[in-house]
């Protein structure tokens, strides 16, 4: 298994990740608040994407979920701005993350890793031009839908800096994180 998730982070970095390691579920800090910052409508999303909430669920359901998994492979991307209020190019690198992030997901998908795979990154679930919440529908892509790490409660920073990896990355960059938590196979003694 050791190189199955070597090979996954090497594959990482070579798709476009400035910064990528394994993580052990257990070693994740969890904090509620940030489902606060959602329900104040931070990020512009609440109540308008099937991936966050309210229609994700309860925080305390989502992480529990979380909690159902051994380990993860952890990304971040990075992404050059004109300035620090330079919104347009932050919102071109969380598209840009998205697609990187897809990619890697579907090299983890690609390896007989795990029993189930549960893909979070940052944001809301890009998928789809305009998220079938919106009109009531059911979600049209529920296998492509991504959820964010921080709808489910998990402290960013605090996993950034157990893993070794820079939150800030330098004067005008936006960094994005995404987080593919799996159950790893049982193979014996691989």
């Amino acid at each position: 298994m050791e190189k199955v998730l070597n090979d996954l982070l090497k594959e990482a970095l070579e798709l476009g990740a400035m910064n990528a390691s394994i993580v052990e579920v257990a070693n994740i800090f969890f904090n509620e608040d940030f489902r606060i910052l959602c329900e104040q409508n931070a990020c512009g999303v609440y109540n308008k994407n099937w991936m966050c909430p309210p229609a994700i669920g309860p925080i305390s359901d989502l992480i529990k979920r979380v909690l159902g998994f051994n380990q993860g492979l952890l990304i971040q991307t990075v992404h050059q701005l004109e300035d620090s209020y330079d919104w347009e190019g932050m919102l071109e690198g969380q598209v840009k993350h998205d697609k990187i992030f897809r990619k890697i997901l579907e090299q983890v998908e690609s390896k007989d890793v795990s029993t189930e795979i549960l893909p979070l990154s940052a944001g809301p679930c890009l998928h789809c031009s305009k998220c079938a919440y919106l009109t009531e529908k059911e979600c049209y892509f529920p296998d492509k839908a991504i959820s964010s790490v921080e709808a489910h409660g998990i402290d960013v920073m605090a996993l950034l800096k157990s893993c070794g990896i820079p939150y800030s990355n330098g004067q005008n960059t936006v960094s994005y994180v995404g987080l593919i938590l799996f159950k790893p196979l049982n193979r014996g003694r691989e």
